[in-house]
C-alpha cells in the first residue's frame, strides 16, 4: 500500500520521530514521508510511532491507499527529494 504521513510534533521528539519514519519511508520534506509499505509494516510502524509521541500533544496525520495509482502527485517549487529515486 501507498502512504503519505505528516506529523506536527513536539520540539523535543522531533529527531526521534524522523530518525524513527526513515527506518520505513522516504522523507520528502521535513515532516513528510510517503511511500510504499506493506500491512505488516504500517502496523509496526504505527505502533513504534505510538510509543514516541504524546497523544495529548503531537499529532501524526496518515493516508493510506492501496497503491500509488490512486495518487495525483502535484509538484509546485522545487520538488526536494524525488520519491523514485529511493529505491
Amino acid at each position: 500500500m501507498y502512504i503519505i504521513l505528516v506529523y506536527d510534533i513536539g520540539e523535543e521528539r522531533v529527531h526521534k520521530v524522523c530518525k524513527y519514519m526513515r527506518r520505513y519511508l522516504p522523507r520528502i520534506q521535513n515532516s513528510v514521508f510517503e511511500g510504499e509499505l506493506s500491512d505488516s509494516k504500517l502496523a509496526k510502524m504505527k505502533a513504534g510511532l505510538e510509543k514516541i509521541i504524546v497523544s495529548g500533544r503531537d499529532s501524526v496525520l496518515l493516508w493510506v491507499m492501496r497503491d500509488d495509482h490512486f495518487v495525483d502527485r502535484q509538484i509546485m517549487g522545487v520538488e526536494k527529494l524525488p520519491v523514485d529515486n529511493f529505491f
